[in-house]
């Protein structure tokens, strides 16, 4: 057996003759396990939030969008219908998306009128997120349905027959607006239905028929703002959206759900890098009692070294010794650390015991990317530490 280790390990599992040496070792063996556990736990908790916020977005945003490089429509023609026919594109989608301004009775709010054909519904499951009325019945040109915060503000019934839901989007042209009255298009429209899916999104919509938005816009049939794409579950967005590109030339831009919502995964990404050098920090603290307790275990031991050093044990060796003891101390820490974490992710996975609303409890994720990111982090932290703490011995603490 490696001696380094085997001292290391005798040092470690003895009990000191100082009783607050024991004490400074448990503490620091408690410290290790509280902050690995707590470290665990908000990466697997903010995993969890990612997930549950990106399924909200996996169901208001299509694999891929196409729109126009310039301009803000353009017409759907047969070729681009044809270079939509692939094997790869389970369905697509025409829509109109267009700000807009909406007045019901007394009140008035400003959103997006959202017009979709009767392929929507293949494309994003929207209508899977009605919780009032129906979905679009594509028959009826003037139906709409409204986001649930939209809804609020307006304070607006479903099936309102008698007050309409008007929609008004300014007249093209140039040059000052001399009379208010003329300058806008309005068209009347009956809420059938309220969705509810994100805030942000529910304040952001209204949907229609794409032949409202058309008439509203004063749009050709076949002018549009967009198509959003369903790709085959074997398809690879990332991949397939520079083949769609190529194909389609410079003349329009292919996004994924990703680049559509860049800002909202750069969010994402920086409240879970700033949540784990947060607790790392509670970590680092935590691995300072570690610090502390070997060098109590270098002042207590000194003896111990000093005949060592005398029966031919190198330095480095000694070092050595106290960089294993630190290591097995924060070790031990983390692996019991890890278990109660893991065991606490599967509880509340599994049980829900921690609930956001009595419906809906604390999402979290269990995944091995956390687990590597917390053996790396406490293991570095524990290294650097005893690395730290041996260097206290030298020749002078040996006695020579």
């Amino acid at each position: 057996m490696n001696f380094p280790f085997y001292i290391a390990k005798r040092y470690l599992f003895s009990k000191s003759r100082n009783t607050t040496i024991n004490i400074i070792t448990r503490i620091a063996l408690v410290g290790v396990i509280i902050g690995t556990m707590a470290l665990f736990i908000v990466l697997s908790v903010f995993s969890g939030l990612k997930a549950f916020n990106i399924n909200f977005i996996s169901a208001a945003d299509p694999d891929l969008s196409l729109i126009a490089t310039q301009g803000k429509s353009f017409v759907f023609t047969d070729s681009l219908a044809i270079m939509l026919e692939d094997k790869a594109i389970a369905h697509y989608t025409k829509y109109i998306d267009e700000r807009a301004f909406f007045s019901y009775q007394d009140k008035r709010v400003i959103a997006n009128l959202k017009g979709v054909d009767s392929a929507f519904v293949n494309v994003i499951k929207l209508d899977t997120t009605v919780y009032a009325g129906h979905w679009l019945d594509y028959g009826e040109l003037d139906e709409t349905i409204v986001g649930n915060q939209i809804s609020r503000q307006l304070g607006m019934p479903i099936d309102d027959f008698i007050n309409p839901l008007k929609v008004y989007v300014p007249k093209p042209g140039k040059g000052y607006i001399s009379n208010p009255n003329k300058a806008f298009k309005m068209l009347a429209s009956r809420v059938v239905g309220a969705f509810s899916v994100t805030e942000n999104l529910d304040k952001k919509y209204v949907f229609s028929s794409l032949e409202f938005a058309q008439e509203l816009l004063n749009y050709k049939p076949n002018q549009i703002s967009g198509i959003a794409l369903k790709l085959q579950t074997d398809v690879d967005p990332d991949t397939y959206v520079s083949i769609l590109q190529k194909r389609l030339g410079n003349t329009y831009k292919v996004k994924t759900r990703t680049q559509l919502n860049a800002v909202f995964y750069k969010m994402l990404n920086t409240e879970n890098l700033v949540s784990y050098l947060i607790f790392t920090l509670i970590v680092i603290i935590a691995i300072f009692n570690v610090i502390g307790a070997i060098v109590m275990m270098i002042l207590d031991k000194k003896e111990h070294l000093k005949t060592l050093y005398n029966l031919g044990t190198t330095l480095p060796q000694i070092k050595k010794i106290f960089v294993l003891h630190g290591l097995l101390l924060q070790g031990i820490g983390m692996l019991i650390g890890l278990l109660l974490g893991i065991i606490l992710v599967v509880l509340q996975i599994h049980f829900g015991f921690l609930m956001i609303t009595t419906n809906l409890a604390y999402p979290v994720v269990f995944n091995m990317a956390n687990l590597l990111v917390v053996v790396l982090t406490i293991t570095s932290l524990g290294y650097l530490a005893a690395k730290l703490a041996s260097n206290r011995i030298d020749e002078k603490v040996l006695g020579n």
